[in-house]
């Protein structure tokens, strides 16, 4: 009998930590803008959320379209500028950061992808080893503007200039976004879930 009774509530309570872990992906210490602009594009906030690794929160990360999409596909069809925007929680240090989205990118494209851009992913490497390490309160961007390609930022400035295409900032989308994402959770959040 007590067997029986203890399921409901275990049943229960996984059910609370999940509904808090979704809640604790969409709420950000950060206050993200709803809108930002783009080479001219009026964009929107699509989702925010917070990474988390283990139990430490890592950063704070914003996603803005030109539309609200729910849908991985949806997003990674969307035409047009998108903007990725994040803010250090913590001490991060830029080579180790730099390497972990390189990682999680491998992890979501093809081999083939990966030689395709790797000297776009190079760069990405270097715009964080640059800065040795990101503070908390730090911020730094990734932009995509069709024809341009995408531009990185720390702290609001312009890190060298924009680098791949439309193809390289998908597989830089998808360390978040595709099907091995950096945080399931965070991913949901950038998809107003």
């Amino acid at each position: 009998m007590r067997c029986v009774l203890a399921r409901p509530l275990v049943a229960c309570l996984t059910c609370l930590a999940l509904a808090l872990g979704a809640a604790q992906a969409q709420t950000t210490s950060t206050k993200f803008e709803a809108t930002t602009v783009v080479a001219g594009t009026p964009l929107i906030l699509n989702g925010a959320g917070t990474r988390q690794r283990a139990v430490f929160k890592v950063y704070d990360m914003a996603l803005y379209t030109t539309k609200k999409v729910d849908k991985v596909d949806d997003l990674l069809a969307l035409p047009g500028p998108k903007r990725i925007g994040f803010v250090a929680l913590r001490e991060l240090p830029g080579t180790e950061l730099g390497r972990l989205f390189l990682k999680v990118m491998g992890e979501n494209s093809s081999k083939d992808l990966m030689t395709k851009h790797a000297l776009a992913s190079t760069r990405l490497i270097e715009v964080f080893s640059g800065k040795p390490k990101l503070v908390a309160g730090d911020s730094f961007a990734m932009e995509f503007v069709p024809g341009k390609g995408t531009q990185f930022f720390i702290n609001g400035k312009p890190q060298g200039e924009p680098v791949g295409d439309a193809e390289f900032f998908t597989m830089i989308l998808k360390i978040w976004v595709g099907p091995s994402p950096a945080d399931n959770l965070l991913r949901d959040a950038l998809l107003g879930g």
